[in-house]
């Protein structure tokens, strides 16, 4: 009797056992397989992902190619700038500087013919209105065909600025301070200056460019003033006796260092040896004339120092006779940009175009001022003018608005 109860309890005790066992088993499978059901839909919207991610990534590479090989990849940029003068002449008030100009309107025209062979052109109204008694023209200042010979030689052929000085290449209103361009490049260099003919540049390593440009040269023939910005003939129906030859060396290596040096030999500036004298042409002397230009960019943080000189030496009786045999002229500028909306500057600007005589003939004029960017491309400008030079005989001050853009 007592082993069939015990047997009996031992029965009964297994059996319960066994019907935990299978209810923990069954709970342990449906856990399981509910995992394994959350884990495959991770993995097929992972697999939805990579998907979505391939095609884009195909997309943009087609996107990529197409405009690669295109072969219809024309460029329009351009730049303008509004100027408003107030400068007050201290000696004489009828020469009072007070107006408001669209001074320049400028149109880029590109096209790339493929990889290697590219068009560049600027299109450029002055002054707002051009013709019969008017104050402004109109000009083709670039027009040239690029191609690169390989990745260390590009020439260029065409109508291009000559490679010399800070702005004669570089002169968009967002990349510079004040609101007229400085007065030493546009007097002694003369930028803009463009002419027409053939450029090599070499890189022959990382920081280092080589220009070395044959064009048609300066003309001073018809005003006989031998001064260098009375001599751009800008390639319109420009005589040509006699051609210029322009090289320059560049250094960018070291990071916030820009240095430059160029020259320019031009065997005569009369281009054949007659000048317009009261209407009348006058036999002169052929006048031989050399450029040397320097200048240096140094940028650390947000302090910027650019510093620029320039001489010429012409040859002639006639050039000697005027003291403009020497012309030279340099200028310092520092700025400070605050941030990203605002930068302050100063520039000293001395300039002499008689320097070959013995007269007080310096022209000294001093700017400061603000740009105000609403944009990395659009700029208000504002500056205030000191101006002075030949025993007093110039005193000239006031203030200048502008704003500028370029795209």
């Amino acid at each position: 009797m007592k082993r069939s109860l015990i047997a009996t309890t031992l029965l009964s005790l297994f059996a319960v056992s066994s019907v935990n066992a299978a209810q923990e088993t069954t709970s342990e499978t449906a856990e399981l397989r509910k995992i394994i059901a959350e884990q495959d839909k991770i993995l097929k919207d992972l697999e939805r992902r990579l998907d979505e991610t391939d095609q884009r990534v195909e997309a943009t590479a087609d996107a990529v190619d197409s405009a690669s090989t295109s072969s219809n990849a024309t460029t329009i940029g351009g730049y303008g700038e509004l100027h408003y003068n107030n400068i007050s002449d201290n000696n004489d008030s009828a020469d009072d500087k007070k107006e408001i100009d669209f001074h320049r309107f400028v149109l880029f025209f590109g096209k790339e013919f493929n990889s290697t062979t590219r068009f560049f052109s600027e299109f450029e109204l002055e002054h707002a209105l051009s013709g019969d008694d008017k104050a402004g023209e109109v000009e083709l200042e670039q027009a040239y065909i690029e191609h690169d010979i390989n990745d260390q030689l590009t020439t260029q052929f065409g109508v291009f600025l000559v490679p010399v000085g800070l702005m004669n290449e570089t002169h968009e209103p967002p990349t510079f301070y004040g609101v007229e361009r400085n007065p030493v490049e546009k007097n002694i260099l003369p930028t803009t200056w463009w002419e027409a003919g053939a450029n090599l540049n070499y890189k022959p390593t990382a920081g280092w460019s080589i220009d070395t440009a044959f064009h048609s040269g300066l003309d001073i023939s018809e005003k006989g003033s031998y001064k260098p910005r009375d001599g751009r003939s800008k390639v319109s129906e420009a005589a040509a006796d006699a051609f210029a030859f322009t090289g320059r060396v560049s250094y960018t290596a070291i990071p916030g260092l820009q240095l430059a040096a160029s020259v320019q030999y031009q065997e005569d500036i009369t281009q054949g040896g007659l000048v317009n004298v009261g209407g009348v042409e006058t036999a002169v002397d052929e006048a031989s004339a050399t450029l040397l230009t320097a200048h240096a960019v140094y940028q650390i943080n947000k302090f910027t120092v650019k510093a620029l000189y320039a001489t010429w030496d012409i040859d002639g009786n006639e050039a000697e006779v005027l003291g403009r045999d020497e012309q030279s002229g340099y200028y310092i500028e520092p700025s400070y940009k605050l941030n990203d909306e605002f930068g302050v500057f100063a520039r000293y600007n001395m300039w002499d175009n008689e320097a070959g005589n013995s007269d007080d003939t310096e022209i000294e004029q001093v700017n400061f001022g603000i740009n105000y960017y609403l944009h990395e491309n659009v700029v208000i400008k504002a500056d205030y003018e000191i101006q002075d030079g030949k025993d007093d005989a110039i005193d000239k001050d006031g203030f200048n608005l502008g704003m500028g853009y370029q795209f």
